[in-house]
């Protein structure tokens, strides 16, 4: 397939198809990751799952010795049903 380099505004970028993004596995909105090999532009679908964060590095980074424990948020202020 080729592709032309076009300006969007103070950008520049490329038009994918939805085969190549089948392809691809990465759909609309999805984050990518791209890097440049050999004078060669890569696109890879970014391995973070839901947002920013994969739940496993966060939970990797929680102390060994983490007491969890209740937090009082005080008196209700509305119509709260506790």
């Amino acid at each position: 397939m080729f592709a032309k380099v076009q300006k969007w505004g103070n950008s520049q970028g490329l038009r994918l198809t939805k085969n190549i993004l089948a392809e691809a596995q990465i759909q609309v909105g999805d984050e990518v990751t791209l890097s440049v090999k050999s004078g060669m532009i890569q696109i890879r679908p970014s391995k973070k799952i839901r947002g920013r964060h994969k739940l496993e590095d966060l939970v990797s980074r929680i102390p060994e010795n983490y007491q969890n424990h209740e937090v009082d948020w005080g008196e209700s202020v509305g119509k709260e049903v506790w």
